[in-house]
């Protein structure tokens, strides 16, 4: 079942009743209700809305990631279930003791299929081209050859149109906002479905940064991220060089976690293609497997 993404951009009164969420809005005097249980992502971003306590702990019960946002719309934080899987402290331990030969193949299969969606949208956007498709090939354990950051260069350089004079920076001009804004709930949808899979998402494969809460989830969507880039693309080519946030931009790309992708040769949602990649991480960390599946850019 694919869960459904809300978003709350005015001000709104979130409380509980009878397993639902109550909605209510005072400027209008509305109120609406949805099941909880079929909510998968809450988006908070506005100054002005009120959450109860039991609301809270009857989403992150049902396994909902909840982001809050910042004044200038932005998300800042995100709330996680600690408790997603029946088999959790076995799944904890297997991934906590995995050796490192492990870690660097799990690694290594990341950035190839990040680079191979990576140079699939750039055949989309502009001539097909081999550059990219060596780089995914060459990726060696670990990517010792950091094949990875050679491939960003090309790729960022190549991806958008020219007269955006595009570089990537999180607090770079337009189009970062967008790259942004969608790569934080692509990591919201990644870490949901870690934590769903029992496993930690702040243990990461190569991310190690000590104030990283998810380093796994960063790992994890690289993959993904040329998705992502992919609805900004669409964005790009519907506003030209006007692209600070508007709501039809957040409204396309509050539409990721529903995009069609092809994860080991069918078409799936890319919140359950997700799925089906962290639930494959954890048979390798138990042992089951050595392959992680990853989704590909069609």
């Amino acid at each position: 079942m694919i869960k459904r993404t809300l978003y709350f951009g005015n001000p709104a009164y979130l409380k509980t009743l009878n397993e639902q969420l109550i909605v209510e809005l005072p400027d209008t005097g509305e109120k609406k209700q949805v099941p909880i249980e079929d909510i998968g992502i809450v988006i908070l971003d506005h100054q002005q809305i009120t959450i109860t306590q039991a609301l809270i702990a009857k989403l992150l019960a049902n396994n909902t990631a909840l982001i809050t946002c910042n004044d200038t719309h932005h998300p800042t934080g995100l709330m996680l279930n600690l408790d997603g899987n029946t088999l959790q402290s076995q799944k904890f331990k297997a991934q906590i003791e995995a050796s490192q030969p492990l870690k660097k193949q799990l690694w290594q299969q990341t950035v190839s299929a990040k680079i191979a969606n990576q140079a699939a949208l750039l055949g989309i956007e502009k001539a097909a081209n081999g550059i990219l498709l060596r780089y995914a090939k060459d990726v060696k354990s670990g990517d010792s050859g950091n094949h990875e950051a050679k491939a960003a260069a090309y790729y960022w350089k190549h991806l958008f149109p020219d007269f955006l004079q595009f570089k990537r920076d999180r607090y770079g001009e337009p189009p970062n906002n967008l790259l942004n804004y969608g790569y934080a709930i692509l990591r919201a949808v990644v870490a949901r479905n870690l934590v769903g899979s029992g496993l930690l998402p702040t243990l990461g494969i190569f991310h190690r940064n000590q104030y990283n809460a998810y380093c796994l989830a960063d790992d994890i969507m690289e993959p993904y991220r040329p998705f992502v880039d992919q609805v900004v693309c669409k964005i790009i080519s519907m506003n030209g060089q006007y692209l600070d946030m508007t709501p039809a931009m957040k409204k396309e790309l509050l539409t990721i976690p529903v995009i069609d992708v092809m994860i080991d040769g069918q078409k799936s949602p890319l919140m359950l293609a997700v799925q089906r990649t962290t639930a494959s991480l954890s048979k390798c960390y138990e042992g089951e497997s050595r392959k992680l599946l990853y989704p590909e850019l069609m």
